[in-house]
């Protein structure tokens, strides 16, 4: 039996799902979402419910939500267990970068991020992939489920951001997904979306990280200071990957207490999943890919921290504390 057919048979026998998008999902989660209610729907579950934790910050993936005339409701605001069956789209662990609790076991698990084994009746975790997406059009596929071109364009959309756009070590899977949905995707909306203004906070994070950066080599460290945009951090890493000679950046702020990480490299020598895990494993939880990381470090887990309130105090300790701390990890002596 095909995964694609695993998965089937598991939802066969449900009236009801859950999917659970991680906390600020993006649009690889929310189109890989999208794609598991399509497939769900063919199964005939007839009551299936798409949530997530955190908050969708980013411009583009509010635009995403709207353009797309996504159903979605938070967490905290849904009765998870009144469900036949509980899935999750682009993450895996239960209690990791999602707000539901650790003791809480999905059903159906799909993504391409690495981690510890789950047990779940159907796993399909596959690291060697770009992008969850690309797993859910070869579900798409396998199954001969219509997709439709409001589908076809959110996983299109969802493949460029995650792997395409800016050559994030795509994989010719990702290539191969992205022809079999083009045909009947709505180009006229992907180029509205794609158009979508950053936010002034976005703007001003930018602007500070700008001001803020420090530099060793072909690598950059930069703060954005403190924000209340999560997604303004990846789009500030991926805005500095732009200057010249430049290869590896971390960009990191204060938000809502919590201290918050975004990585990216282009250099194929720097693991900066690696990197992160090792500069911060003892002060909070970051990792991820090859060329794309993050993590989250509560303010408490550094000695010397100022009362909060102290904005300018607790932002310049942060700053030379972590930058010291990544260019540490990359080998980099001062």
């Amino acid at each position: 039996m095909s995964r694609a057919a695993e998965l089937a048979s598991v939802l066969a026998d449900a009236d009801s799902l859950a999917i659970v998008c991680h906390d600020n999902p993006d649009p690889d989660c929310l189109a890989s979402a999208l794609a598991l209610e399509t497939i769900a729907v063919e199964q005939a579950v007839t009551d299936v419910t798409i949530v997530y934790g955190g908050e969708i910050s980013h411009q583009q993936n509010r635009a995403f939500v709207r353009m797309f005339d996504m159903a979605l409701q938070t967490i905290s605001a849904t009765e998870i267990d009144a469900h036949d069956r509980l899935a999750f789209v682009d993450h895996s662990q239960p209690g990791a970068n999602t707000e539901l609790d650790a003791a809480v076991t999905p059903d159906i698990v799909v993504d391409h991020h690495p981690g510890p084994p789950i047990d779940a009746a159907f796993a399909d975790v596959r690291t060697e992939y770009g992008a969850t997406a690309t797993i859910f059009v070869e579900y798409l596929t396998a199954l001969e489920v219509e997709v439709t071109p409001r589908l076809a364009s959110a996983l299109l959309f969802a493949l460029h951001r995650e792997r395409l756009d800016f050559l994030r070590s795509p994989t010719r899977r990702e290539y191969e997904a992205a022809l079999a949905v083009f045909p009947k995707a709505d180009l006229p909306m992907l180029k509205q979306l794609y158009g979508s203004a950053f936010s002034s906070a976005t703007i001003d994070a930018i602007g500070r990280a700008i001001a803020s950066r420090e530099r060793r080599r072909s690598s950059v460290a930069a703060s954005v200071g403190r924000t209340t945009e999560t997604d303004a951090l990846p789009q500030v890493a991926d805005y500095l990957l732009n200057l010249e000679g430049v290869d590896t950046v971390l960009a990191f702020g204060v938000i809502d207490g919590m201290i918050r990480l975004s990585a990216r490299s282009i250099d194929p020598s720097v693991n900066i999943g690696a990197a992160l895990h090792e500069g911060f494993e003892d002060v909070g939880s970051a990792g991820g890919h090859h060329d794309m990381a993050g993590g989250r470090i509560d303010l408490e887990r550094f000695e010397g921290i100022p009362n909060e309130d102290a904005v300018d105090d607790v932002v310049q300790i942060v700053e030379r504390r972590l930058t010291r701390r990544f260019f540490d990890a990359l080998g980099l002596e001062e």
